[in-house]
């Protein structure tokens, strides 16, 4: 997103935001709101969410981040999905598989913290897109646990609930 400044010189209105570490912050453990529309203020944050992201770890190595983190309490996040940014809107888990897998998983808002969390290897979801679509997807592996880990986020639990 640019805006124009003085003289006509267009300049980039893209924040990286601050990531809430810590397990005492109230904000990670909230159910979030509802995004009612995708809006301008919605894609902004979004964008900005996504510079957070990137720069977190260095050269795209976070997975995923969702609103919670940058103290925003609505229910969006985004993740990595084949080296590209998905940004999930009112995202809903539809359907898990009963298999699971148990992998270590970490997280931005706990630095340094690796937990054993047990995951359905396939998902479908909903969610609504940056155009204010609704979407229906599937994933499996990776992918799905990584939607699940954001989702989690979205609903108040953190890694460490599975200990």
């Amino acid at each position: 997103m640019t805006k124009e400044g003085k003289f006509g010189v267009c300049y980039s209105v893209v924040a990286i935001l601050p990531i809430i570490t810590g397990t005492d912050k109230a904000i990670l453990r909230q159910k979030t709101a509802p995004v009612s529309r995708v809006t301008k203020e919605i894609l902004k944050l979004l964008k900005d969410m996504e510079e957070t992201m990137e720069d977190a770890q260095g050269s795209g190595n976070a997975l995923g981040i969702a609103a919670p983190q940058i103290g925003q309490s609505l229910r969006a996040c985004l993740v990595r999905i084949d080296d590209k940014i998905l940004p999930l809107v009112n995202p809903q888990i539809t359907w898990k598989s009963n298999e699971q897998d148990i992998m270590e998983e970490g997280c931005l808002s706990l630095p340094d913290i690796y937990v054993p969390v047990p995951r359905a290897l396939q998902i479908n979801i909903t969610y609504t897109d940056t155009k204010g679509k609704p979407q229906e997807r599937g994933f499996e592996h990776l992918y799905a646990r990584i939607i699940q880990h954001e989702l989690d986020h979205l609903d108040g639990i953190i890694i460490l609930d599975y200990i």
